[in-house]
């Protein structure tokens, strides 16, 4: 699930069919980019979702990823060789069914806008309100974020947030 170490995720069957069990995990970006660029947390949340059989990404998530590739490689934290390792096997994963992958339709932004618009307390921003409006599109019940604001409000739309041990 990582370009150190490229597998297929559990929630795949041999019969290519999607196994969606009672817990399904939506991956913002913040915990989407772990698998892929080595961070601290980056081999406890492998482990963590190898345990687990239906994890949800959507096509915006894997764009902001690329983007902190590109800058990480643009800032000389990553060679060119890296980077695009790394692309490419975010983009086969995706491709692969290792993950459910979710795409924007016009009723998710709509879903976006009623959150913005239902949240006084939160600084809640477009992505994070999109990323939210996805999960809660797929029916996921779960959230992976590393990101506080994210945090907050998919727990205000009724999200539980995974805490990786």
């Amino acid at each position: 699930m990582s370009a150190r170490n490229a597998t297929k995720a559990p929630g795949v069957r041999d019969t290519g069919e999607w196994d969606v069990p009672a817990t399904s995990i939506y991956l913002d970006s913040s915990a989407l980019v772990k698998l892929y660029v080595p961070e601290p947390e980056s081999d406890r949340l492998e482990a963590f979702l190898r345990s687990h059989s239906s994890l949800l990404i959507s096509e915006l998530a894997v764009t902001e990823v690329l983007s902190a590739v590109a800058r990480r490689r643009r800032e000389g934290l990553l060679n060119a060789t890296q980077a695009y390792e790394i692309r490419d096997a975010l983009l086969e994963d995706a491709s692969s069914g290792a993950f459910r992958r979710l795409d924007l339709e016009p009723m998710t932004h709509r879903a976006a806008e009623r959150l913005l618009f239902s949240v006084e307390s939160l600084s809640l921003r477009t992505l994070d309100a999109l990323h939210v409006a996805l999960a809660l599109s797929a029916s996921a019940t779960h959230i992976g974020t590393y990101d506080m604001r994210m945090r907050a409000a998919a727990t205000h739309a009724g999200l539980k947030v995974i805490e990786v041990p």
